[in-house]
């Protein structure tokens, strides 16, 4: 009996266990999706602010298409993320079902033996039966086993009884759980509907801005080639600038002026290693903004035939944003260039941040600067009232991702 009764604990126990971790590992899947369908909904909260709010009136439409594009992708992500979530919710609503459904058959079989044992103890219920029982023994090794057995039996009823008790309040915290999990998926799903609605609206207006862009295609196809050009023009001279003071690094450190990387000294090696360790985590360099071009080659929303290089990113920010450093590190220099371009470059060892499209500079070449300090403000385009950061990352003269080091860019 008593080999029976320590088998029965340990295999509800286990089951508790697997169902239990089960559970948690399906819990923490939805609280990530939910985590980012949340950041989804801020960043479309912010296109609306950045891009739209009192923009539309002066924009190209262009400028709109370049928008509603960038638009329509989060809320197709946006879209996607609540479809997870539904169809992850539809799986834990069957997993739930088939736990209560198992736990029933379970509480039917526990209540059954009990009720069998309550019989049985109900026949053998006089002192006087488990007395002769006792006093029948032929030894005494004998008698004490019979004690140890009436003992282990009502040992063995009460702990049916705590099974039936904890099994049925499992099963009721079950019930509970799946109403609020069928209530969540159809909030999911009204959200959806609503979320596709407003996509369709917003490709709709796209389609017809693309249908009157496509009358002159000629002149959008001048224009974009026109902005890649002077895009490119800048690169380059940033690009000279770096390679000029890789040169100066290793001319410095008696090395050759043809190396293609930093010559650094013991404190530019820790600055650099310290940058490295903090890939991923580094913050944004303004405070509130929604990236409107990714870094490498990104397809135009009209010709999917032309191509927008980037070297960085772009992101959109409020009216006079305040830009920061990201990382600690030294001002290599401040380009100034005519049509307003004016850029800023920071070293951090053999790593250089570039921060452009700025109207004001709070440093100047030489100055050391630490992480999120203010170096200067954003332009805001006075034709369409757009005020966009050009922000991009270099290692030695390469370009980097910035999406792999800015912290969820």
């Amino acid at each position: 009996m008593k080999l029976t009764n320590t088998r029965f604990t340990f295999t509800v126990l286990l089951l508790f266990l697997l169902l239990h971790f089960s559970g948690f590992s399906q819990s923490k899947k939805q609280q990530e999706l939910e985590e980012r369908r949340r950041e989804l909904r801020r960043e479309i909260q912010q296109i609306g602010v950045l891009l739209f709010e009192g923009k539309k009136e002066q924009k190209s439409a262009l400028s709109l298409v370049e928008d509603l594009d960038f638009k329509i992708k989060v809320r197709k992500n946006l879209i996607s993320i609540t479809n997870q979530q539904a169809n992850l919710l539809t799986r834990e609503i069957s997993s739930n079902q088939t736990k209560i459904s198992k736990l029933r058959d379970k509480l039917k079989e526990l209540k059954a033996d009990y009720a069998e044992m309550i019989v049985k103890s109900y026949k053998s219920r006089s002192n006087q039966n488990k007395l002769m029982f006792l006093l029948s023994s032929t030894t005494f090794q004998q008698a004490y086993k019979r004690l140890q057995y009436i003992k282990q039996y009502a040992d063995y009823q009460k702990l049916q009884a705590e099974l039936i008790k904890t099994e049925t309040a499992k099963m009721q915290a079950l019930n509970v759980e799946l109403l609020a999990q069928k209530k969540n998926k159809q909030t999911l799903i009204e959200d959806n509907k609503r979320a596709k609605s407003i996509l369709d609206k917003d490709r709709e207006q796209q389609q017809t801005l693309i249908k009157a862009i496509k009358t002159n295609l000629s002149q959008f196809t001048t224009q974009l080639k026109t902005k890649q050009l002077e895009s490119n023009r800048i690169d380059k001279e940033i690009r000279k600038i770096i390679q000029a003071a890789i040169a100066a690094s290793n001319k410095k450190a008696g090395k050759s002026s043809k190396l293609k990387v930093f010559s650094l000294t013991p404190e530019q090696k820790i600055l650099a290693a310290n940058f490295t360790a903090n890939k991923g985590k580094l913050p944004w360099p303004v405070v509130n903004g929604v990236v409107k071009l990714r870094y490498g080659n990104n397809p135009s929303p009209i010709d999917p035939s032309l191509t927008i290089k980037s070297n960085g990113v772009r992101i959109a920010t409020s009216k006079g944003g305040q830009v920061r450093a990201v990382f600690d590190g030294v001002v290599q220099g401040i380009m100034t260039p005519k049509n307003g371009n004016n850029t800023i470059m920071i070293r951090h060892g053999n790593y250089i941040t570039v921060y452009k499209n700025l109207s004001k500079f709070y440093v100047n070449k030489g100055d050391k600067v630490t992480t999120k300090q203010e170096i200067g403000e954003v332009i805001t385009n006075k034709a369409s009232g757009e005020s966009i950061l050009s922000f991009g990352i270099y290692k030695d003269s390469s370009t980097q991702n910035p999406s792999q080091w800015i912290y969820r860019l």
